[in-house]
């Protein structure tokens, strides 16, 4: 019999309710991603990560009061709480940093080599034993990110560098899991939210305290890093819709995307965060006019069929990942 998710550490199977909890989850990150990459051509990043996270974070506290209220944000593994915040604030950084000059499905494709990361972490990191199917899909995930990137003869037209930000935020993206699965199950899905962005609001505003006037911006011409280090300013009236819902997304997407890994098994609801592909595909068409080419096709398919098949090949195994359900990007 299910159990109510509002109870921590108890194992509950809602795997309905988790599915669409991860696709309304992945619709607002799409939405979000989108947005920065809107609005990057004229705000800094740690300016959009500083206002999305405040408005979020008020969301969380708000239905924070609905799970049992402050007393459930204590914690007696604080340290565990701040690096994996940490580490999820870094894939973000870089993930958007990679927006501001790439496409967004050749971005959000390449960051989906997240599982894959998660795979081979989990050896080392987590003892767990890796049969040779699941070693070929890693192969061949990474095969369709070299596809995609072909050193010296890209078809994403930026430095190999800017290229590699969204593999790196894969990388950071994949240890916060890995840390997460060693936290276990210790909070509700709002508790698990607010630490998070409560980290986004620190690191954005030590930002702006070093690099917040523009100080540095002069000295680079690259998009991304242009991106990092423009200075602060008040959203014109027409972009304070986007401010708004970016803070708006960022709540709603802690919410859902921590409850949907609290309602069922990471195995049962991950292969459906690839919907974002789809949707950063279309978005980048309806905006920006940018469709893949056939080489970013190949990889596209080879990365998101690696991935998949990794979580499915994980659901066959019924390993027990109920009890170590990961906590997503944003």
């Amino acid at each position: 019999m299910p159990t109510s998710p509002g109870r921590v550490g108890v194992r509950s199977d809602q795997p309905g309710l988790g599915i669409l909890c991860i696709l309304a989850g992945m619709t607002c990150i799409s939405i979000n991603d989108m947005l920065i990459k809107q609005l990057s051509d004229n705000y800094p990043l740690h300016q959009m990560v500083f206002v999305r996270s405040v408005i979020g974070i008020g969301c969380n506290i708000i239905i924070l009061q609905f799970e049992g209220g402050w007393s459930s944000m204590k914690t007696d593994q604080p340290v565990l709480h701040i690096i994996r915040g940490l580490a999820v604030v870094f894939a973000n950084m870089a993930f958007f940093a990679a927006l501001a000059a790439m496409p967004l499905a050749d971005a959000t494709a390449l960051f989906f080599v997240a599982p894959l990361f998660i795979t081979l972490l989990s050896i080392p990191l987590l003892g767990e034993q890796v049969g040779p199917r699941r070693i070929i899909a890693v192969v061949v995930g990474f095969a369709g990110v070299l596809i995609m990137m072909r050193p010296g003869q890209s078809t994403i037209e930026v430095p190999f560098w800017v290229t590699m930000l969204p593999i790196i935020a894969a990388f950071a993206y994949a240890f916060m899991q890995i840390l997460t699965r060693k936290l276990g199950i210790s909070a509700r899905a709002s508790v698990l939210a607010i630490y998070l962005q409560s980290t986004f609001i620190v690191v954005s505003a030590l930002f702006w305290l070093i690099a917040g006037d523009g100080r540095f911006v002069d000295q680079v011409d690259n998009p991304s890093l242009i991106f990092l280090l423009r200075a602060w300013q008040w959203p014109e009236a027409g972009d304070l819709w986007m401010f708004l819902a970016l803070g708006i997304n960022a709540g709603v997407i802690g919410y859902t995307l921590s409850q949907a890994y609290r309602l069922t098994n990471a195995a049962t609801v991950a292969p459906f965060e690839y919907v974002a592909l789809p949707l950063a595909i279309f978005w980048g068409w309806l905006i920006w006019q940018d469709w893949p080419s056939t080489q970013v096709w190949i990889g596209i398919g080879l990365i998101a069929g690696a991935g998949i098949y990794v979580f499915v090949r994980e659901r066959i195994r019924a390993r027990p990942v109920s009890s170590q359900r990961p906590v997503r990007r944003h």
